[in-house]
């Protein structure tokens, strides 16, 4: 399934949001660990000033020793798990792509920058970068003010949402996989409605049948699904039905549910062209407080 763990980190609280879940993780799927930092020598070009004696140089070498030691206290925090921390220089989305290529079976974990309230939660650039351009599997943690840095984070429940198609499917023996190393809750989830194209006037027509009738084939989908899974080995698993679109039941069900994560599927393109995300999954991320795992489609992933 995955060969190792990539962890990106940049010194911040806002990046170690994702440690907690990463120490979980690591330890109950026994996946090595590296910790990567990047130092970005552009970046510290603009605090060089060789008339006071802060030259470019000097100033690489101290935040890569500066780097290499904070990355080996972070590694001490993990238990039972083998760790390696790792620093290098450049752009930190462009090394973690490289990274990343050199292993397609690396999962990455990361962190997100959120705001609260009515706002839109907007991907940190790097993230975004990375979201983007990876082919890889990706974990998402949303950052916020609140969020802790120390201890491990269980993860005892996994959202699946379904809308019946292939490439949502793809996801599942990911999840078979995941629900054989830890114990883990599966939570089918399907939203229905009617097509967006149906003008308001047009929906008086089709009454409360075709609802009921939406409702019915959504969870004989689901019932189906849950019976291969459970012949595939796992032992807890429920669903849940909405009326809806998609990504707003999704989040809404996941605020709800503790200990969760989110996975799904998303549209791939593979060679040089960049990965494009499906539209329920885009703004599940964007707006989800939970962790999101992301299973790149294009790939075809075995339990």
């Amino acid at each position: 399934m995955y060969s190792r763990m990539l962890i990106a980190l940049d010194g911040s609280k806002v990046a170690e949001q994702v440690l907690p879940y990463a120490r979980y993780l690591a330890k109950a799927l026994t996946l090595p660990v590296e910790l990567f930092q990047a130092v970005d020598a552009e970046a510290l070009e603009m605090l060089a000033d060789p008339a006071q004696g802060r030259y470019v140089d000097t100033l690489l070498n101290e935040k890569r020793a500066s780097s290499e030691e904070y990355l080996e206290t972070v590694g001490k925090s993990f238990q039972r798990v083998r760790v390696a921390s790792v620093v290098e220089i450049g752009k930190p989305e462009d090394l973690i792509l490289e990274k990343a290529a050199a292993d397609p079976q690396t999962l990455i974990i990361m962190a997100t920058h959120g705001r609260s309230g009515v706002q839109r939660w907007m991907l940190g650039s790097v993230a975004d970068k990375v979201l983007h351009g990876v082919a890889n599997d990706l974990f998402l943690v949303r950052a916020t003010e609140q969020g802790k840095t120390d201890g491990a984070a269980p993860l005892t429940k996994v959202i699946v949402p379904l809308d019946g198609s292939p490439l949502a499917e793809k996801v599942l023996p990911h999840v078979i996989e995941l629900g054989t190393k830890m114990p883990l809750e599966v939570i089918l989830m399907r939203a229905y409605a009617l097509p967006p194209a149906i003008s308001p006037n047009e929906y008086a027509g089709y009454g409360q049948e075709l609802f009921d009738q939406l409702e019915a084939e959504a969870k004989d989908y689901l019932a189906r699904k849950t019976k291969e899974l459970a012949e595939r080995g796992l032992a807890e698993i429920s669903s849940v039905v909405d009326l809806g679109y998609g990504a707003e039941e999704i989040t809404l069900l996941a605020r709800k549910t503790p200990d969760n994560f989110i996975a799904m599927c998303t549209h791939g393109r593979s060679g040089v062209k960049r990965w494009v995300l499906g539209s329920v999954t885009d703004r599940v991320v964007r707006h989800s407080g939970d962790p999101v795992l992301i299973i790149r489609a294009a790939e075809t992933h075995k339990a």
